[in-house]
């Protein structure tokens, strides 16, 4: 453990810059370092150093480009810290490109921005005094944070008109006094779905001390963007505030300040980002060209009283992640098989060009301003970081985990195969740390969810994917972006819809036999594991597949699709992209796609991890599936673990680290160990408990 205290002091003592970094750390490392006997990154990474891993989320350059605001998720230290979600941290890169803190420590921010003339960083907090969340701003020359406003139950998006005179709000409808004056009493009674409150637009003049005035509309309202013009406001409006609702019903509506409707966009299907011209003149949207595309992924462009759009970029063999402006031209980034793309194009479609195209620099957001843009990005050495285009190339600005560059990685590589029908799949192999030539090595194969999702050659570690410290423990583990998967564009999106489980979980076979072929893997030690979808191709595989693997673990996945339609807070969504049909329209297609129908096949130990409180896959479907797995003649090791509170993915350190000792010891046990019974049902948490 002694590798632990080395590699992480006091979280509070780590900056973002290397320029800056030894003389805030080094203090801690010597203590440290007095009692080290020796060095202790020779061994690849172990999951204490995973679960300590930060990573950049939001970045914001200021309007004249000489500065970038950014966030930070640092996971909590559980040694001296409640449990929770990681701390989100608020932090600056200067003119000068000097990194410092400016919001730090045990905090939350989020929705950062800035004013118009630059002078402050703004968020979205919820701080001492505050009943809900307010907007925030913090000068960016010195000086407290003060709140800019309030509205609702709680803001949740903004945006500045560009004279900064007045900012538009989003929140939620605040629940009435009557209505918690009788929750107290104990009358808690919940009417399913109809208990959802809308979110409304206010509009907050900061010129005197008015309260924010809310603009009446139908809907539900998503998100705000003020135009650069100033005379109108670009709004994300859903029928309801139901899950379903904002994944495949968000349209465009065009409004003055005042309300009054300009027009609309009539997107079909889902809906990203938007962002308006510098001009004014143009709305650039992240859609789709029909409701059954998968995932927004489309650039369309419209003008700015909505109407008709252009769909530029035809053909692309990917998916537009983020959008932005520079002048009249839009930046663009997109996600083209495993690499990531950041381009230029014109409103008309004329002009394209690639600004930055990497194999293993993996952009997930950007920001233009002037003549700069900034990215967050990462590469299979690091996770997420800030970076800036220069030239031809990125400069990386921020380095929050330091200590990675002395521990040993494993080899990451793009792998290609040929699926059983000819279909050419893409995936990544993450090789063992020591891998010695012709040894064979067992395989822990990582299934993302969506399916409309898909892995890209950047940083692939994590607490329930741990690549790096399974590739020290001597596995391989592959991440295939099997058909259905995003990132080749809509015609291989669309191939899996209405075919659940068939060819695109065939796919994952094909791929772990292409890699024994090669004469890398042990085909008798493969495992399998992914969460949701993922969690869904892991009970296919420990059922329809089961002579196949040798292991699974399965988080918040599916296992009885008929049930799952009918407890998920997406039925219209798996219907329009998924399934294509009801279950009382063809009630085979959900019975044969379904895990439970094959629990007689089941003969691999499966681990089954469930968030308690999870509204996108019902927990039922663990049980479910546990269940009849127990109630057969020779049933295989099962184990069934729920985390209290946690949804779809766990969000909590603890659950976190609890989820990362459960996998790799499963998978150890069955792929490496002496398999047999289950291995004991407690955990030692050193050194979090």
């Amino acid at each position: 453990m002694s590798a632990v205290c080395y590699l992480f002091p006091s979280s509070k003592s780590i900056p973002d810059s290397v320029m800056i970094r030894t003389r805030t750390i080094l203090p801690s490392l010597l203590l440290l370092c007095a009692w080290l006997a020796q060095p202790v990154f020779a061994d690849g990474m172990s999951l204490e150093q995973i679960a300590r891993l930060s990573e950049v989320q939001e970045v914001a350059l200021s309007p004249d480009g000489r500065r970038i605001a950014f966030t930070r998720a640092v996971p909590r230290d559980l040694a001296d810290q409640e449990d929770g979600p990681a701390w989100r941290e608020l932090h600056l890169i200067d003119s000068g490109g000097e990194v410092r803190g400016f919001i730090t420590g045990e905090v939350d921010i989020g929705n950062i921005g800035w004013t118009p003339d630059g002078a402050a960083i703004t968020f979205v907090d919820k701080r001492e005094g505050d009943e809900h969340a307010a907007l925030y701003g913090i000068p960016v020359d010195g000086g407290e944070a003060r709140r800019i406003a309030g509205a609702g139950d709680g803001v949740i998006d903004y945006s500045f008109a560009p004279d900064g005179s007045a900012v538009a709000l989003v929140a939620g409808e605040p629940e009435g006094s009557d209505r918690e004056a009788l929750r107290d009493k104990g009358f808690d009674a919940i009417v399913f779905e109809e208990e959802m409150r809308p979110r409304h637009l206010w509009v907050h003049d900061l010129a005197g001390d008015s309260e924010p005035r809310r603009i009446e509309m139908d809907g539900s309202v998503q998100a705000v963007d003020w135009s650069p013009a100033g005379d109108r406001l670009a709004l994300r409006v859903t029928p309801r505030q139901l899950v379903d609702d904002t994944l495949m019903f968000q349209r465009v509506r065009i409004v003055t300040p005042q309300g009054e409707e300009l027009g609309r966009v009539e997107n079909p299907g889902k809906l990203a980002d938007v962002a308006w011209s510098d001009d004014g003149r143009h709305l650039a949207l992240i859609g789709t060209e029909t409701i059954k595309d998968t995932r927004a992924g489309r650039l369309l462009v419209t003008d700015d009283g909505g109407g008709e759009w252009t769909h530029l970029m035809q053909g692309l063999e990917g998916h537009v992640i983020d959008v932005d402006w520079e002048g009249e031209r839009i930046v663009f980034l997109s996600h083209e098989g495993v690499s990531s793309r950041i381009g230029r194009i014109a409103a008309d479609g004329s002009g394209e060009e690639t600004l930055l195209s990497g194999d293993d620099l993996i952009a997930t957001s950007i920001d233009a301003s002037g003549d700069r843009i900034a990215f967050a990005a990462s590469s299979p050495e690091y996770p997420r970081e800030v970076h800036a285009l220069a030239g031809d190339d990125a400069d990386r600005l921020t380095n929050g985990n330091s200590w990675l560059e002395q521990v040993e990685l494993a080899r990451q590589q793009v792998v290609e195969y040929e699926a059983r029908d000819g279909l050419m799949i893409q995936g990544l192999l993450v090789w063992p740390l020591d891998y010695e030539e012709g040894e064979r090595y067992p395989l822990i194969l990582a299934v993302h969810g969506g399916p409309e999702s898909h892995y890209s050659n950047g940083w692939l570690t994590s607490y329930n994917l741990p690549a790096q410290h399974a590739a020290a423990e001597g596995y391989f583990m592959f991440y295939p972006n099997y058909r259905g998967s995003t990132g080749r564009g809509v015609e291989f999106a669309l191939r899996s819809q209405g075919r659940p489980a068939r060819e695109e979980f065939d796919d994952l076979v094909d791929g772990v036999d292409h890699l024994i072929e090669r004469g890398w893997v042990d085909g008798e030690r493969v495992g399998i594991t992914g969460g949701s979808y993922g969690g869904y191709a892991t009970a296919w595989g420990a059922t329809y597949y089961s002579e196949r693997f040798a292991a699974a673990v399965m988080n918040v996945g599916l296992s009885d699709k008929i049930a799952m339609l009918g407890t998920s807070d997406i039925p219209q969504e798996l219907y329009e992209v998924h399934y294509r049909t009801w279950p009382w329209e063809d009630w085979d297609l959900y019975r044969e796609a379904s895990p439970i129908y094959y629990v007689e096949r089941a003969q691999t130990p499966i681990l089954i991890l469930h968030g308690a409180a999870d509204p996108r896959v019902d927990p039922t479907q663990s049980r479910i599936l546990y269940r009849y797995l127990k109630l057969q003649d020779d049933p295989p090791p099962v184990r069934l673990v729920l985390y209290p509170g946690e949804g779809h993915g766990n969000r909590r350190a603890a659950s976190r680290w609890d989820y990362s000792l459960r996998l790799m010891r499963w998978m150890n046990h069955y792929l490496k160990g002496e398999g047999g019974d289950p291995p004991p049902r407690d955990l030692d948490y050193a050194p979090f408990e």
